[in-house]
């Protein structure tokens, strides 16, 4: 069941590809993300008050989050600023490497996850067609995908040691924050936030969607290893391609169904492996990021 929601959640992050493909027509990235944050952290809030959680301030929990936030903002930073040097194509094969960094950082070398991983990445070659060609833009890309991997690593290890919801909850907070300089660099113009519907579906898919999706990852990764959480992210490539033919009517020839067939192969064959997995901390232990 948790492999099954997270195959549901990455489905979700697949679509938010084409729906802010879309929407970057209307408004500049950093904008748009600090909106998407800002949406999330205010539904957070109301499923707190809904729900009638406490949110925990003890300085276990502080420093959880703000190593958390950390990666991920830098990831976003990242993948967003190498996207203006590196074709699209390229970006999306490199930030998904973070299915062989995720192992490489946790220092798990099962055999059933490295083959998934090689099926991944062969898969993943052939879905989005990299060029040979590197630039800054995809040195920034891969150091997205490092951040991902260790936001990955980081929340197997804190999502087991501090209150779940409170670390889920501080980093949407703090990653609003982080991103409001930004946008305020980036100077939008003020028709960019003009409230239609296209810019709406967008942070709907996004801000709405995706933040239930981030919530559920919170709450698996307290049960699987963060090397098959990995693996089972690996097939947001795959919908996101899906989601852009069908939608958005971008070409995904004989090579791509391939590439994206051996994805979910990949998912198969590792997440539902043997893995090893991280017994739940008890008081006290340290576990290694």
């Amino acid at each position: 069941m948790p492999r099954l929601a997270l195959l549901l959640t990455t489905f979700i992050w697949g679509a938010t590809f084409p729906a802010t493909k879309a929407v970057l027509e209307q408004i500049p990235p950093f904008s748009f993300l600090f909106l998407r944050f800002l949406l999330g952290a205010l539904l957070v809030g109301g499923g707190f008050l809904l729900w009638r959680l406490r949110l925990r301030r003890e300085s276990k929990v502080l420093r959880a989050s703000a190593i958390a936030t950390c990666w991920l903002f830098l990831g976003y930073v990242l993948q967003t600023v190498g996207l203006r040097y590196s074709t699209a194509s390229n970006s999306a094969f490199i930030t998904a490497l973070y299915v062989v960094i995720v192992p490489l950082i946790l220092r798990r070398f099962d055999r059933r996850v490295w083959l998934a991983t090689g099926i991944a990445t062969v898969g993943l070659w052939l879905l989005v067609k990299p060029s040979a060609s590197g630039n800054l833009g995809d040195l920034l890309t891969l150091g997205c995908a490092i951040a991902f991997a260790a936001h990955i690593a980081c929340l197997e290890r804190f999502t087991r040691e501090v209150d779940a919801p409170s670390l889920f909850a501080w980093q949407m907070m703090a990653s609003v924050v982080l991103l409001l300089p930004t946008m305020l660099i980036e100077q939008a113009p003020i028709q960019a936030f003009a409230p239609t519907a296209l810019l709406l579906v967008g942070l709907g898919v996004t801000g709405g969607l995706a933040t239930g999706a981030f919530a559920i990852q919170m709450w698996v990764q307290r049960i699987v290893p963060a090397q098959q959480v990995a693996l089972i992210f690996a097939s947001e490539p795959a919908y996101a391609a899906w989601l852009s033919w069908y939608f958005l009517g971008e070409t995904l020839d004989t090579q791509g169904w391939v590439g994206s067939g051996l994805i979910l192969l990949a998912v198969v064959v590792g997440a539902y492996g043997s893995g090893p997995r991280s017994p739940l901390p008890t008081a006290g232990t340290v576990q290694p990021v």
